[in-house]
C-alpha cells in the first residue's frame, strides 16, 4: 500500500529547536531526521511508495532526499576514490513530493494528494512525527477483519499529569495518573479506504471531520497498541528520542536486527 505522510505543518512547539524554516519532520534523531525513521518503519513492512504532503519547509525535505547520503547510516568500502555501499536505505523507495499548501489542514492535504491515490482502494497515512514498534502487518490485518472504512492506532496517553477527582466543596477524593486511566488517544498511524474522501469537506480535517463522522456511523476501527509509542511534538520529546538512539535504546527501529544478534551472541557465550 502507498503511504501518505503529512509533513507540511508549522510545528510551532518545535520552533525553538532551530531556525531557517526547518519543518518538524526534519528534526534529527541520531544521524537521520524523524521522517526517515517513519519511512524506514513502513519500508520494513514492504510499503515503499510514499506521498509526501508538503507545505512549510518543503525545500528542506526536497533537498534532503535530492542530496541523500547513503553513507550516513550504512557501512561502505572506499577504494581508489570510489565508494561501495554495503547496504542501501532508499534505493527501492518511490517518493512523490506534493505541494499541499502552507495553511492547509490535514484533511485538505489528503484531498490534494488524492490524484496520486487513484486506483488504490486502501492506503496508509501518518503524521511523520511519531515513532512506534507496533506490528504493522497485524494493524492492517485487524483493519480488514473489522470491515471498517478507516482505522487509527490508539495508545494510552504518555503524560506525567494526574487526574484529580474533586467534590463541589473542594475536597480531593482521589488522584490518579493519567496513564493509568482507561483513556486512549490518537496514535497518528492510520489505515484508510478511499471512502475517507467522501467524509472530508474542502478545508476539512482528517480526524475531526472524516474519522469522527465514521465513528458516529460505527465504521471506524481503533487498533489498541500497548507497546512503544512516542511523539516528537516538542523539542524535549525529540531530544529524548535522540538520547535513546545514542544509548542504543531504539525500540522503534524494528528493521535493525543488530540488537537481536548481540543478544544471541551473549546467550551462546553462557
Amino acid at each position: 500500500m502507498k503511504v501518505v505522510l503529512f509533513c507540511g505543518g508549522y510545528g510551532m512547539r518545535m520552533r525553538d529547536s532551530g531556525g531557517d524554516g526547518m519543518p518538524k519532520p526534519m528534526q534529527m534523531v541520531g544521524p537521520r531526521p524523524l521522517i526517515w525513521h517513519v519511512m524506514r518503519y513502513y519500508a520494513h513492512f514492504g510499503h515503499k511508495e510514499f506521498i509526501l504532503c508538503l507545505g512549510y519547509g518543503a525545500s528542506h525535505i526536497k533537498n534532503y532526499f535530492l542530496t541523500y547520503q547513503e553513507a550516513a547510516s550504512n557501512d561502505f568500502v572506499m577504494h581508489g576514490g570510489n565508494v561501495e555501499l554495503m547496504h542501501s536505505d532508499i534505493s527501492d523507495w518511490k517518493i512523490t513530493f506534493v505541494d499541499t499548501g502552507l495553511e492547509s489542514a490535514i484533511g485538505e492535504r489528503l484531498r490534494r494528494a488524492r490524484p496520486f491515490l487513484e486506483g488504490d482502494e486502501y492506503f496508509l497515512a501518518n503524521y511523520s512525527d511519531v515513532l512506534t514498534d507496533a506490528p504493522l502487518d497485524e494493524v492492517v490485518a485487524k483493519f480488514h477483519e473489522s470491515g471498517a472504512a478507516a482505522s487509527m492506532m490508539v495508545v494510552p496517553p504518555e503524560s506525567s499529569f494526574h487526574c484529580v477527582n474533586i467534590s463541589e466543596a473542594g475536597e480531593v477524593k482521589d488522584i490518579t495518573p493519567l496513564s493509568e486511566m482507561s483513556v486512549w488517544i490518537n496514535g497518528g498511524y492510520f489505515v484508510l479506504s478511499n471512502e475517507i474522501f467522501d467524509y472530508i469537506p474542502p478545508g476539512g480535517d482528517l480526524v475531526a471531520d472524516g474519522c469522527a463522522t465514521l465513528a458516529g456511523e460505527g465504521r471506524l476501527f481503533g487498533y489498541s497498541h500497548h507497546g512503544f509509542w512516542k511523539p516528537a511534538d516538542t523539542f524535549k520529546e525529540r531530544a529524548e528520542l535522540d538520547a535513546g538512539y545514542h544509548r542504543g535504546d531504539r525500540p522503534w527501529m524494528v528493521w535493525d536486527t543488530s540488537g537481536d544478534d548481540a543478544k544471541i551472541d551473549v546467550a551462546r557465550s553462557r
